[in-house]
């Protein structure tokens, strides 16, 4: 955070550059504390306090306040009038939903990115299919790291849909995958290596490469559904709700 306080102190007296600084600060706490929640550190229904939040992100209260208010409106967060924010809960029919919003929203990026994508896009879909089908091997081995399954996997479904040419369903689309890598996350972990992952990728990847558009969005949509079926680890919570254990390997 030295680099911050640095461009405080300098912007001190300045209202436009102390504002910017202000507005990095927000973005920075954002990206942090999304992160987290997404990774399972921030645990669901946990309280957020602004002094426990400050010793952890080394960021002020009113820019955290602003962040967490970004990820209320996410759906990460859920803001609690007078207590405050807490972590957003894991709750098996919102997984349900979401799952079915992410499957129509990704089809329609789908249709839109495989008659557009051009050679380099070929080329960019050809090296993310490659990363993710090697962590897929490691997966079904027992030696894969989680985390770089999720940073290959999360590249491979960007690349086939990033052709789509709409900044808007490109963002509306990120934000449902990253609420989804949140359940896959907590959910107890061995339902990825029972699955043929390997085989799902690489099939979804021969399809959009031959442009074969109805088979590339079946094959997506079904890949979808069998997360949805697989999740587990997602029980009673308090006050009747449902929330997911976090995995027994985290």
């Amino acid at each position: 955070m030295d680099s911050t306080r640095t461009a405080l102190s300098a912007a001190k007296g300045l209202p436009e550059a102390r504002g910017a600084a202000e507005a990095s600060l927000v973005d920075a706490a954002y990206v942090a504390i999304r992160a987290d929640i997404i990774a399972g550190r921030r645990k669901p229904d946990e309280r957020l306090r602004m002094e426990r939040l400050r010793a952890i992100y080394g960021i002020g209260v009113t820019p955290l306040r602003e962040a967490l208010q970004r990820l209320s409106a996410d759906g990460l967060v859920v803001a609690t009038g007078s207590r405050g924010f807490s972590v957003a809960r894991l709750a098996a029919e919102d997984f349900a939903d979401l799952n079915r919003a992410r499957i129509a929203v990704e089809t329609a990026a789908l249709r839109l990115s495989l008659p557009a994508g051009d050679d380099d896009w070929e080329a960019d879909l050809v090296a993310a299919a490659y990363a993710v089908e090697k962590q897929d091997g490691l997966m079904q081995k027992g030696d894969a790291d989680l985390e770089r399954w999720e940073v290959a996997n999360s590249r491979f479904h960007l690349a086939l849909v990033k052709a789509c040419g709409s900044d808007w369903l490109l963002r509306v689309r990120q934000n449902l995958q990253d609420q989804c890598e949140r359940y896959r996350r907590a959910s107890v972990g061995a339902e990825r290596q029972q699955r043929d992952l390997l085989n799902e990728h690489r099939e979804i990847a021969k399809a959009a490469l031959a442009r074969d558009v109805e088979t590339t969005c079946a094959l997506v949509q079904a890949h979808f559904e069998r997360t949805g079926n697989g999740l587990t680890g997602i029980g009673s919570g308090r006050d009747g709700a449902t929330t997911a254990r976090p995995a027994d390997r985290r």
